[in-house]
C-alpha cells in the first residue's frame, strides 16, 4: 500500500492507523470493524464497509488483498480494484447512506468460508453542516419517535447534580426499603456517562398506557373485586418500549453513527429527572412526572447517545398549592411534597417487598393486589390523560375488574400461563397469593370469600398461610376457628 495524494491532518492520522495495522490482516475477518480517531471537535470513523479512493493505491490494495486472501486459505477470493475514473469523479463528493462521505473503489467478494471486507470508508459522526445539521437531526428524532408510537420525545444533557443530592438524601433516610438496587450502582444512576462512557445526551420519550378498561374508582369502591394498577393490566411494558426505542436508535445510527444504548426501567437511570430536564414535564408532589397535555399515566424510556444534539428547555412546574395526591395516599407514603417513603407505599409493599407485609398496612391496602394509582387518580392534571392506542397495553384475562375469590383459586400453572408476558409475573405465585389474601381479608363477609380463604388455610407456603390466617381473622363466624 502507498498513499496516492496528500492528506490533511485528520486523514493522515486515519491512514497511519490503517497502514500500521496492515490492511491485509483485516481481510480474514467476517464482520465489519470500526476504528475511532479523535481529531479536534469532530470524531472520524474508518468503517470497513465502504471505500475511499483518495487514500489507497488501488493497484497496491488489490495486490495486497489478493495475496492475503491466498495466504489465509480463501483460494477463490476475488478482488475488484479497477476504478472507473469517470464514475469515480461523479461519485466524489456525493453523500453515502446516512449522510457521510465515502467512495467505493474496491470490493473483495465473499467466497468459501468467509465474507471478505468489501472496502474502507472515512465517515464523520458530526454531520456536514455542523450545529444546523444536528438541529435537523434532533427534529427528525422527535418525528421518528412519534411515528413509532411515542407521545413526546425530548433531549437533555447528562447533568444531574441536584437530582443526585436528592437521591443521596432519600437513600440515607432509608426510604428505599429493600430496594438495594437503588444504591448498589453508586453514581452510575445519577451520572449517565458513568453508566455508558462517552454519553453526551439523553433522548427521553414517553408513551401513554392508560387503557380502555373498567372504571378504576368503581373497582376500588367494590371490595369484592381486585384492583390492579392500570400500567400492569396488559403486556410487559419493558419489552414494548425497549423494542420501539431500539428501532429509534437504529434509525438515528443510519444517519449519524453513534454509540448508544436504550433503557426502560431496567438499569440505574434517573428517568424522571432526565425526562424533566428534557422538557417532557415536571415532577409532581407524588414524585411522578406530570405533563399538562397527558397527566401522568405514561411510561418513560431513554436512549443514551454520544451525539452532541441540541437540548430542550425544561418546563415550569404547575402543581401550585395542590396537595390532593398527598391527602389521597392510603398509607401516608408521601411523607412530604416530592418525597415518597417506599416502605409505606402500596406499590412497594405489593410488588417489591418479598416478605410478609406489615400488619399495620394490611387494612389500608384494601383490594389493591398489585400496585396503587390513588395519587394519580385524584390528580387534576389527569383529566388530560390520554387513552393508549397500543394494543399490548389492553387488559388481559379480565384483570381490570376480576373478582378476588376467582383469582385466589388460580393454580400456579394458571398463574404462570396467564401472567406470562405481564409485569405481574415478576412477583411470582407466592406473593400473588399473599396480596390476594390481604384483599380477601378486607372484603365484605361473603361465603365465596371465606371458602376461598379456607382453601388456602393449609397452603404449603408459610408466607401464604400467615396472610390467610390474618384474613380469616378479619371475618366473624365459625370459619375463623382453627385458622393457622
Amino acid at each position: 500500500m502507498r498513499p496516492v495524494r496528500p492528506f490533511d491532518k485528520a486523514y493522515a492520522i486515519a491512514f497511519e492507523i490503517l497502514f500500521q495495522a496492515g490492511l491485509e490482516k483485516l481481510f480474514c475477518m467476517g464482520e465489519a470493524i470500526k476504528i475511532k480517531v479523535i481529531y479536534t471537535y469532530s470524531r472520524i470513523f474508518i468503517r470497513f464497509d465502504q471505500g475511499i479512493s483518495w487514500t489507497l493505491d488501488p493497484a497496491g490494495e488489490a495486490h495486497a488483498a489478493q495475496q492475503a486472501a491466498g495466504q489465509r486459505g480463501f483460494a477463490g477470493a476475488q478482488v475488484a480494484s479497477q476504478e472507473d475514473r469517470q464514475a469515480s469523479g461523479e461519485r466524489r463528493g456525493q453523500q453515502c447512506a446516512g449522510g457521510q462521505r465515502g467512495i467505493f473503489v474496491s470490493q473483495v467478494q465473499p467466497c468459501c468460508r468467509a465474507a471478505i471486507i468489501p472496502g474502507v470508508s472515512l465517515v464523520h459522526d458530526n454531520l456536514s453542516g455542523g450545529q444546523a445539521s444536528l438541529s435537523r437531526l434532533a427534529a427528525d428524532i422527535k418525528s421518528w419517535g412519534m411515528a413509532l408510537g411515542f407521545d413526546e420525545v425530548g433531549i437533555t444533557d447528562t447533568g444531574l447534580a441536584d437530582a443526585e443530592a436528592g437521591l443521596a438524601a432519600w437513600l440515607e433516610a432509608g426510604c428505599h426499603g429493600q430496594m438495594d438496587y437503588m444504591y448498589k450502582h453508586g453514581v452510575k444512576r445519577s451520572r449517565p456517562e458513568a453508566l455508558l462512557p462517552g454519553t453526551r445526551r439523553v433522548i427521553s420519550a414517553r408513551m401513554s398506557y392508560l387503557p380502555d378498561a373498567e372504571d378504576a374508582q368503581a373497582v376500588l369502591d367494590d371490595p369484592s373485586r381486585a384492583y390492579v394498577s392500570r400500567y400492569a393490566l396488559g403486556r410487559d411494558y419493558h419489552k414494548v418500549l425497549r423494542a420501539r426505542l431500539q428501532r429509534l436508535a437504529d434509525r438515528i445510527s443510519e444517519v449519524a453513527p453513534q454509540a448508544a444504548r436504550v433503557f426502560v426501567d431496567s438499569a440505574p437511570v434517573m428517568e424522571v429527572a432526565l425526562a424533566e430536564k428534557a422538557g417532557l414535564g415536571w415532577r409532581g408532589k407524588h414524585s411522578l412526572l406530570l405533563s399538562r397535555q397527558a397527566g401522568s399515566f405514561f411510561f418513560l424510556g431513554e436512549i443514551y447517545t454520544d451525539l452532541a444534539l441540541p437540548v430542550d428547555a425544561r418546563t415550569d412546574a404547575h402543581c401550585g398549592s395542590c396537595s390532593a395526591c398527598i391527602t389521597a395516599c392510603p398509607t401516608g407514603a408521601i411523607v412530604a411534597p416530592y418525597r415518597v417513603d417506599a416502605r409505606r407505599c402500596i406499590s412497594y409493599l405489593t410488588i417489591e417487598l418479598k416478605e410478609a407485609i406489615p400488619e399495620v398496612f394490611r387494612p389500608l391496602i384494601g383490594n389493591r393486589i398489585y400496585g396503587c394509582d390513588d395519587c394519580q387518580l385524584v390528580c387534576p392534571w389527569n383529566r388530560f390523560a390520554r387513552k393508549t392506542v397500543e394494543p399490548d397495553f389492553a387488559p388481559r384475562h379480565g384483570l381490570d375488574g376480576a373478582r378476588l375469590a376467582e383469582l385466589f383459586r388460580w393454580s400456579e400453572a394458571d398463574f404462570n400461563e396467564r401472567m406470562a408476558g405481564s409485569p405481574i409475573y415478576r412477583i411470582g405465585y407466592e406473593r400473588w397469593l399473599r396480596n390476594l389474601a390481604i384483599a380477601l381479608g378486607n372484603a365484605h363477609y361473603a361465603e365465596d370469600v371465606l371458602a376461598a380463604l379456607e382453601m388456602r388455610r393449609e397452603d404449603a407456603s408459610l408466607l401464604v398461610r400467615d396472610h390467610v390466617a390474618w384474613a380469616l381473622g378479619q371475618h366473624d363466624g365459625p370459619h375463623v376457628q382453627g385458622a393457622v
